[in-house]
């Protein structure tokens, strides 16, 4: 689980190693900011080894961003289902939010991040992150009651979530960021 603290690494096989120690370090610093050497040095593994499991530093930050978002939309809908009742929808939103937004290591969504950095000049992560928003927005179709404009409030709801995720990034009080969520929450509820 994302929320979960990431493995000791010392005792992961090589490949594991590489991806929890690039994970760590791309988030917390940047990719552009984290060299190879780096990831290398703070994983225990001979550049060889670093080679034979990613031919190039974009295989890594793909790696990183698919693994980052299996942990990240297992603990999005853990964090969903624990903060809401049955039929209760949209309030758990803000809470699950608020446990992200007030983690000590929260930096923002690691794909608008990674995004925001890399730009088109490596492909494959605008695809890995627009696939990322997808699941989400799929997700959060899941929280409102089927209607005709499920899709397009599902779609205003992922606005609003990473409208959300940028402001506490950008360092807002999050207990006011939250409030601000739940403000638009009842203008996302379906129209009959």
């Amino acid at each position: 689980m994302l929320l979960a603290p990431l493995p000791e690494v010392h005792d992961l096989p090589a490949r594991e190693r590489l991806l929890y120690t690039a994970h760590r370090l791309f988030y917390r610093e940047g990719i552009r900011a984290t060299g190879i050497d780096k990831v290398i040095a703070e994983s225990g593994v001979t550049k060889v080894t670093f080679y034979r499991h990613f031919p190039s530093k974009n295989d890594l930050v793909c790696a990183y961003l698919e693994m980052r978002h299996a942990l990240w939309m297992a603990w999005f809908a853990d964090a969903l289902a624990r903060h809401g009742k049955a039929g209760t929808g949209l309030v758990a939103l803000a809470p699950a939010l608020g446990e992200w937004f007030t983690r000590e290591d929260f930096r923002g969504c690691a794909f608008i991040n990674s995004v925001s950095e890399l730009g088109d000049t490596v492909p494959e992560v605008n695809a890995i992150a627009r696939r990322h928003k997808q699941d989400m927005t799929d997700l959060l179709a899941m929280l409102l009651p089927p209607s005709a404009t499920q899709a397009q409030d599902a779609q205003a709801l992922a606005l609003v979530v990473e409208g959300a995720i940028v402001r506490a990034q950008l360092g807002e009080p999050v207990p006011a960021v939250l409030a601000s969520v739940s403000r638009l929450l009842p203008a996302l509820q379906p129209r009959r």
